[in-house]
């Protein structure tokens, strides 16, 4: 079994900053992508940003030049540093991550979801 717990959201003003951070816990025998998706009321969950093994990283358009993800492989952790908070960056924050256990299986693993909300 394998656990993800994220933290770090939170109530941020526009213009503020917020860090995510999700463990990764279990049944793990190596991780490869990780990677952060948000969905938002009303709306489908969507692709924030992606990290590989290397540090490889892809982002969404919507905030490329404003949140950077980063890892700590040796504490099977992913970070989301987000600058410069929209308030159409408001919504549940869920940390995914694809890896192998130690029987070898490849399954992806969600986090429970960290809410971000930018208001005024």
């Amino acid at each position: 079994q394998v656990q993800l717990v994220g933290s770090g959201g939170g109530l941020v003003q526009p213009g503020g900053s917020l860090r995510l951070s999700c463990v990764a816990s279990g049944d793990i025998s190596s991780i490869y992508v990780m990677g952060w998706y948000r969905q938002a009321p009303g709306k489908q969950r969507e692709l924030v940003a992606t990290i590989t093994t290397g540090g490889s990283t892809d982002y969404a358009d919507s905030v490329k030049g404003r949140f950077t993800i980063s890892r700590d492989n040796g504490k099977n952790t992913v970070y989301l540093q987000m600058n410069s908070l929209k308030p159409e960056d408001t919504a549940v924050y869920y940390c995914n991550v694809e890896l192998s256990t130690r029987s070898r299986v490849r399954i992806r693993s969600w986090g429970q979801g960290t809410q971000v909300t930018v208001s005024s």
